[in-house]
């Protein structure tokens, strides 16, 4: 794993879990070989849920998410939703939207817009992930349609995180 993408990981742990609750019901959007979902298990989250496009060994869920009614998941059903390096590839906010329960929380990161053709050069040279699929969704987490910030941090000036939560009435 490139460099950058060990010590994000980290960060990224350390900034998100203190906004879950120990009894959230979780589901990761886009969870990989399920680094996230090891995580959580060893720090006693146990309602977690991940879907992934391919079968992967983090994923309980194959398919897409925008497919979430076929899949089987029901609306409203979740408190917490993660999304890592995933709405740049796929706009699925309102998919999140549906998902989370009236008060429940989305937790993205993503590029910078503008800054993203830096993250491509640092995946040229192996510091950064390699990107799976292009970035043809890139969004400004200010404008987050649907949700109410409740935290964004800029890491380096290239990569956006937020935690949005969803309005209860």
């Amino acid at each position: 794993m490139p460099l950058l993408s060990s010590i994000a990981r980290k960060r990224k742990l350390e900034y998100f879990r203190p906004h879950i609750p120990q009894d959230a019901q979780i589901l990761e959007i886009g969870c990989a070989d399920g680094w996230v979902a090891r995580s959580l298990k060893a720090s006693g989250y146990t309602k977690y849920v991940g879907i992934d496009l391919a079968p992967t060994s983090g994923a309980g869920i194959a398919g897409d998410i925008r497919d979430w009614r076929k899949l089987g998941l029901p609306a409203a059903s979740f408190d917490v939703i993660i999304a890592f390096e995933v709405i740049e590839h796929v706009p699925c906010v309102q998919d999140c939207y549906d998902l989370l329960r009236p008060g429940g929380l989305l937790m993205l990161t993503s590029p910078v817009p503008s800054m993203d053709w830096l993250c491509r050069a640092l995946e040229l040279v192996g510091l950064n992930q390699r990107r799976t699929s292009p970035h043809s969704n890139l969004t400004d987490f200010s404008t987050i349609p649907l949700f109410k910030s409740v935290a964004r941090k800029n890491p380096l000036g290239i990569a956006q995180w937020g935690v949005f939560r969803k309005p209860i009435a």
